[in-house]
């Protein structure tokens, strides 16, 4: 069967996309972020996956406020990088996995949870940048992402978005999905988005270092309280865009320790191995939050 071995926890800023594409990573502003991903390159290296479960959020590019649906997984064999308004990122297409995406969908359905299904949609960089920070930058006509990736976009952009309770909940049906699948396969979830910022408004540039590592904390060893945090705390403490943390949630769910069940309790599971975090402040007036956990 398959199986969740790993999650990865990044925030995913436009700004380090363009660093990256434009030459500044040793730049003096850039280069200690970009040093608190060494460990996570080789990482990837070294525990290669064979499938990628990403869970972003998209910034009108795919979607509009015309159309925003909760939960979106993408079911199609590839997905080109996205034009945001100033030409796509130079990176590689998204290669797909379509058999495990259909049979998640089919199977978090059937769980009630409602998924809109897309077989067809550009990817910006929400998805991007984290594969980029993860697995270095590629050559976009000759290089490749080392795996396929299912895209999974999450609604934190118009309110109502879907409470962390919600999204840790569907974590686990995913991971109840992937175990039920039928081909050997080592799956990592990723959780991207966030910390806390706020862009705009009178807190505009908003960064509370507190909350955040408050936050990495819980993730890792009380996953149920992080669950447990509401909406206004979020944008009380974390900002506006600080949301997106609900995010993580679905990635923290989907780990081995955490019990399948409407109650999401932990039931004596062995708690994740953390192989790699890091903080750092600021990156476009964003803090940047990175976890990795393995299962044990």
């Amino acid at each position: 069967m398959a199986k969740i071995t790993a999650s990865v926890f990044t925030s995913h800023v436009p700004a380090i996309g363009a660093a990256l594409d434009l030459g500044k990573t040793q730049e003096d502003y850039w280069k200690p972020l970009f040093a608190g991903y060494d460990f996570s390159k080789q990482w990837m290296k070294d525990n290669k996956p064979d499938v990628i479960f990403l869970v972003y959020n998209d910034h009108a590019t795919a979607f509009s406020l015309e159309m925003i649906p909760t939960f979106a997984i993408g079911t199609a064999a590839q997905f080109q990088p996205a034009d945001e308004g100033w030409g796509p990122r130079p990176v590689p297409v998204v290669q797909g996995h379509p058999d495990l995406a259909a049979h998640i969908a089919q199977s978090v359905i059937q769980q009630d949870f409602d998924l809109t299904i897309v077989n067809k949609m550009d990817v910006d960089h929400g998805l991007t940048v984290p594969l980029s920070l993860m697995c270095g930058e590629q050559d976009p006509k000759t290089g490749a992402w080392p795996c396929p990736v299912i895209p999974f976009a999450v609604n934190v952009v118009q309110y109502p978005v879907p409470s962390g309770r919600r999204c840790y909940n569907l974590g686990q049906a995913i991971r109840k999905a992937v175990e039920s699948y039928d081909e050997d396969l080592n799956v990592h979830i990723w959780g991207t988005g966030g910390m806390s910022h706020q862009l705009q408004g009178p807190r505009a540039g908003l960064i509370n270092k507190e909350f955040d590592n408050a936050f990495l904390d819980k993730l890792i060893s009380d996953p149920e309280a992080a669950a447990s945090i509401p909406h206004i705390d979020y944008v009380r403490e974390a900002g506006s865009e600080g949301i997106e943390l609900v995010m993580w949630l679905i990635a923290r769910g989907a780990m081995s320790d955490v019990a399948r069940g409407a109650t999401a309790d932990v039931a004596g599971g062995k708690p994740p191995k953390v192989a790699h975090r890091f903080y750092h402040v600021p990156a476009s007036n964003t803090a940047v939050g990175h976890l990795i956990l393995e299962n044990t």
